[in-house]
């Protein structure tokens, strides 16, 4: 029998938290189609049915991710006019992936314990790109304003300070998932904002 479109989306979701959950547990190389369908009672063809490849399900899960923090972020609708807007807007990032068991899991399998290589980068890459590149312009909309308004010094490159912050949080979650410092998450998020902030004042070129 044919399945209903509600059905069928329940299904996927459905393989998406199993193979987050193996992908948690066994890392990505050790996870296979036949235990994330046996966790679901599901047939390996109907896992096959939905994604391609494990590629396929990690840029599922990625954008799944992105998608829900988008949607938090976005009805708290207030746009980041200072500096210390964005920083809450961080912040606020990192309260979800602390909160959140399940958006936790997803963070700590893609830092901790996704084994990534060209080629599935290459891959997932083009799958993500669309959700990567809104946080990036929406960071860069932000900091041209500021910039705008002399919060932050003219001959400031707004693009590769996209590319230090995005980086610089990449690396703090990095640090704070895999327990290599002892100190909070928000309180590293804080700490590295404010050093990215004092030297981008006005006048301290």
């Amino acid at each position: 029998m044919r399945k209903t479109k509600e059905e069928a989306e329940e299904t996927r979701r459905a393989i998406l938290k199993s193979a987050l959950d193996t992908f948690y547990e066994k890392g990505y190389s050790k996870t296979t189609f036949d235990e994330i369908a046996k966790r679901i009672n599901l047939t390996k063809g109907a896992v096959y049915w939905y994604f391609r490849n494990k590629p396929d399900l990690v840029a599922a899960l990625i954008n799944e991710y992105m998608a829900y923090v988008r949607t938090c972020i976005d009805k708290e609708g207030t746009s980041a006019e200072t500096f210390d807007d964005i920083v809450k807007s961080f912040l606020n990032y990192a309260d979800y992936i602390l909160s959140s068991p399940t958006i936790y899991k997803v963070a700590f399998f893609l830092t901790c314990q996704m084994e990534w290589s060209e080629a599935i980068i290459t891959k997932v890459a083009p799958q993500v790109a669309s959700n990567k590149d809104y946080w990036c312009e929406r960071l860069k909309e932000s900091l041209t304003t500021l910039q705008k308004n002399d919060e932050i010094s003219a001959n400031i490159d707004v693009g590769m300070l996209v590319s230090v912050i995005m980086n610089m949080w990449a690396g703090t979650l990095d640090a704070y998932l895999s327990k290599r410092c002892r100190t909070d998450l928000k309180t590293m998020v804080k700490e590295s904002f404010n050093l990215i902030y004092n030297g981008l004042k006005k006048g301290e070129d």
